[in-house]
Formats: C-alpha cells, sequence, structure tokens
C-alpha cells in the first residue's frame, strides 16, 4: 500500500495491536483503481465499484497484515 509516499508498515506505527487508532485518507487509490495495474485488466473502465471495493479490501488487508 504504497500511496502519497505511505507504506502499509508506515502507517501501522499509528495503531495499536487491536487496529484501532487511525484515519487513513485513500480517496486517489480508491477513485483511480480500475485504472491501476493490479485491477485494470480484471475490472476495466466499466467496474468502478468492483474495482474500488477490490482496491480497498487489499488495502484493509494489508494494514491489518502490518499491524499484526
Amino acid at each position: 500500500m504504497e500511496h502519497s509516499g505511505g507504506k502499509a508498515e508506515d502507517i501501522a506505527l499509528g495503531f495499536d495491536k487491536d487496529g484501532i487508532g487511525g484515519i487513513i485518507n485513500a480517496s486517489r487509490s480508491l477513485m483511480c483503481a480500475y485504472k491501476s495495474d493490479l485491477w485494470k485488466e480484471k475490472y476495466g473502465d466499466g467496474k468502478y465499484a468492483e474495482a474500488t471495493r477490490a482496491e480497498a479490501i487489499r488495502m484493509r488487508d494489508e494494514l491489518n497484515s502490518a499491524i499484526k
């Protein structure tokens, strides 16, 4: 999760061991998920919501892994 210079490992420092403590703004990475290398083949231009959901889940899982 490297957006605007932040990695999950860096962001995880703002949370306690239970995952409490921070708010993350990832609007651009979510808004443009359908264009990212990760999702453009699977979702493309017509499935914005699906790509956004997939990216949000990916980001959540990566952050949860970094916290634990």
